[in-house]
């Protein structure tokens, strides 16, 4: 362990809310090593209805106010009158309202730290202070895989195979030593010390987020702290440049470009571990944090959901990228106590992977998503082009804003948590997609070939499915880790023997596979197969072509017709049925068509080389528009998918959720003899029965809703939305969300259907109605092209 931060200067505040229900767990996990009593969160509830004043709906986080009832963490909405009772030197003539934690605190940063030094000291461990690492030694297995060998130090080297850089601020230099990218990047975070001030004794901390300001009781005085909009950039951190001036303290602070910590094992090299920036978050997140890495360590993966920590979460274009370090790090720090919206975007480091239909999409007016480092499309503009400008610092160091913004004014404007402005937008590419036809560009999923001699082994012990049937098949399966969660959801084609035509067919000695996983984990994916062949000792290649193939999906009832004007392949359901794939000429181009669909319609994806991407896709919208065809984006497919059941990895499918839970138990091949990695977790639960399950609900009522939502059973909390949205076809809220037996027993569809449901959004109570099978084309007639 390479223990370096800067621990020593924080403020050591402890907050409880945070907005997902990973993080409400690990801040739950650190207090609970502060506080022996506080052995579990209190299903309190809040006790107050959020006002409606629209102004106070600002300053309430959505997702934070939700968790906190879903999680029973003791919180109050206060008055103006009520929190100047409570805190009387605070000026409340401009406020709307508080919200009151009373079980907030703050913990001792140097006491903490010695109190586990001595605890692990006692346990067996040596604590080696004033010991400079001077160098990392890597080395190269026989299966040229890159392993963790040594640490080297002032007083000698240390042999391990395993190593935690914690170095905080510091940890990007330890990181070079291995050939590790850190993507983190230091700033002075000045906070103030005041004098004595009289009657300030025992009362709360507090955060004002306009402000973007925290003020802590340090005893008789305040320290006072906060994150302005053009931090100083440390440019050089060396052991001996923090400084204070006065009662000011300007020590550096390390910042990530989500605004998340570090974590897991750098994909460069096997054996080197991340605990790392934690942007001003450490000590409230690192109890936690801590107990996942020690489990990462030895068991392989963490207990919990890490992925939004893990650092393969970006992709290895961007983390060597000093511009988008330094430009998305700094938007993080600035936006650091801004409310989180649903529909946010970041303006910083944009366009750094554009698929080859970018330019043509935003001159139909697309709105891109940021995924990945992709620019992706979200919805579709009614009024013109809307580019993505380069990153103006929000006018801080002297650099020029953007002014006439039409990308910004529009991301302004969807700052609510009620339906966003371009809600109808969104219902005509859903309804279009329906009932006639529409185009998605879905270039950002990851496309990989998995080619060897022992691949079909590897795909075995890899997926969930069966994948190996006919050549010309395509299967949608899971991968999962040994405890059974799901690691991802992706199709798999199996390969039918011809001549390499990159990036269409790769070259093999035995069986081939094409993998298309979603662009937002393929890099998480790609590692995670990568470990799994070399733990097994599998003699496999993986081959990435992401960046040289595009992806169109034209789905809907007039998909056949159209596509049979632009492909030369019959496209009947006899000789093209679901789940297949072949290679057809498009417009002229060798393209892979596969008949899949990710929106419960009838339709084909088209994975098409890079520089055959754009004849194709105007052939196929010149064939379409006597169909009405139209562009969508991933905001259709977010309600479309929801609205036919479909999961959304890392928010209903998730590495803690099995698919069992999940309701994907028809994607594991549990009734043959193969082995794969995760069946005996599975085979466990499913003869323990689930403890929890997966559960569609819709309401009636036109209320908007993003996921985190608390369930009631029978007006008892039994968990919270994963995911929801408005589905247009069917006219309701829908949301997915998992459930428990309040007493611990079996989740059966017994206990779904007799139950009483309702849904909490922002203290007001909904009821709804819960369905074991999708309200949607439930007989899945629509994807095997039957209507009407």
């Amino acid at each position: 362990l390479v223990k370096s931060g800067t621990t020593w200067h924080t403020a050591g505040l402890l907050w409880q809310l945070r907005p997902s229900d990973t993080e409400v767990e690990l801040l739950a996990h650190t207090r609970n090593q502060r506080l022996d009593e506080y052995k579990r969160l209190m299903s309190m509830g809040l006790h107050n209805q959020i006002a409606k004043t629209n102004g106070f709906n600002k300053l309430i986080d959505y997702f934070v106010f939700q968790l906190g009832k879903a999680y029973g963490i003791e919180s109050y909405v206060l008055s103006p009158a009520e929190t100047k009772d409570l805190y009387p030197l605070m000026n409340v003539k401009d406020l709307y309202g508080t919200l009151y934690v009373p079980k907030d605190g703050t913990m001792d940063p140097a006491g903490t730290c010695t109190t586990l030094s001595r605890a692990a000291t006692a346990r067996g461990a040596t604590v080696i202070e004033n010991c400079p690492v001077t160098g990392i030694q890597v080395k190269v297995d026989d299966l040229g895989i890159k392993r963790l060998k040594a640490v080297e130090t002032a007083h000698g080297t240390i042999q391990t195979p395993c190593v935690v850089n914690c170095a905080g601020v510091w940890a990007t230099k330890l990181g070079k030593m291995a050939g590790v990218n850190v993507p983190l990047i230091a700033m002075h975070h000045a906070y103030v010390v005041t004098e004595r001030i009289e009657g300030i004794q025992n009362m709360p901390n507090v955060r004002d987020h306009d402000a973007s300001v925290y003020l802590r009781l340090q005893g008789d005085a305040l320290s006072v702290g906060g994150y302005e909009q053009n931090p100083i950039f440390w440019e050089d951190v060396s052991c001996n440049n923090l400084f204070f001036i006065l009662f000011f303290c300007f020590p550096p602070e390390s910042f990530t470009a989500d605004h998340k910590p570090l974590m897991g094992e750098a994909p460069e090299v096997r054996g080197f571990f991340l605990g790392c920036g934690f942007n001003s978050a450490g000590m409230m997140l690192g109890g936690g944090c801590g107990k996942e890495l020690a489990h990462w360590i030895i068991h392989g993966r963490p207990e919990k959901d890490m992925y939004g920590y893990d650092i393969r979460r970006f992709h290895h274009s961007l983390t060597n990228n000093n511009r988008w370090i330094r430009e998305r790090s700094h938007e993080s720090y600035a936006k650091n106590y801004s409310v989180v919206f649903p529909f946010d975007e970041p303006l910083a480091s944009r366009n750094m992977r554009k698929d080859p239909f970018h330019q043509v999409l935003q001159e139909q007016g697309c709105v891109f998503q940021e995924r990945h480092g992709w620019e992706r499309p979200g919805w579709f503009n009614r009024d013109g082009p809307a580019p993505i400008l380069d990153y103006d610092y929000y006018s801080a160091y002297d650099v020029p804003k953007n002014t006439d913004y039409k990308y910004s004014e529009i991301l302004g404007k969807e700052y609510t948590f009620d339906f966003p402005p371009h809600h109808d937008v969104i219902r005509d590419e859903c309804l279009t997609c329906r009932n006639a036809v529409a185009v998605f560009d879905m270039s950002y999923f990851g496309k990989f070939y998995l080619t060897g001699p022992d691949a079909k082994k590897a795909a075995d012990w890899l997926f969930t499915a069966d994948v190996n049937k006919a050549p010309g098949s395509t299967v949608y399966t899971c991968m999962l880790n040994k405890r059974g969660g799901v690691e991802s959801d992706l199709t798999v084609s199996r390969l039918e023997p011809s001549p390499a035509h990159l990036p269409l067919t790769p070259e093999s000695n035995g069986e081939a596979y094409y993998l298309a996983i979603g662009g937002g984990v393929a890099q998480h994916n790609w590692s995670h197969i990568q470990a799994v062949l070399q733990d097994q000792g599998f003699h496999c290649t993986l081959i990435d072509h992401t960046e040289d193939m595009g992806m169109i999906s034209i789905q809907g009832p007039k998909s056949r017709e159209l596509l049979q004007e632009v492909l030369d392949s019959d496209l009947s359901s006899d000789a093209f049925p679901f789940s297949t794939h072949k290679i057809v000429n498009a417009a002229g181009h060798k393209v892979r068509a596969m008949r899949l669909s990710f929106v419960g319609e009838m339709g084909w994806e088209l994975h098409i080389p890079k520089e055959s991407c754009l004849p194709v896709y105007h052939a196929v919208r010149a064939a379409g528009a006597k169909y009405g065809i139209c562009n969508a984006g991933y905001r259709a497919i977010d309600s479309l998918s929801i609205e036919k059941g479909y999961r959304h990895w890392h928010a209903d499918l998730r590495p803690d959720d099995t698919p069992l839970e999940a309701g994907l138990a028809f994607t594991c091949k549990m009734k043959t003899s193969i082995p794969f990695l995760g069946r005996k977790a599975l085979e466990a639960q499913k003869a323990e029965g689930l403890r929890r399950r997966i559960v569609c609900f819709t309401v009636d009522e036109k209320v908007p809703m993003f996921g985190l939502e608390t369930i009631f059973r029978n007006s008892v909390p039994v968990g919270h939305l994963r995911r929801s949205e408005f589905g247009f076809a069917i006219d309701k809220t829908i949301g997915y969300g998992y459930i428990r037996n309040p007493d611990g027993g079996v989740v059966s569809p017994d206990f779904v259907r007799s139950g009483e449901f309702t849904l909490e959004r922002m203290g007001v109570t909904y009821k709804a109605t819960a369905h074991l099978k999708s309200p949607f084309d439930p007989e899945n007639k629509r994807v095997k092209g039957i209507y009407g």
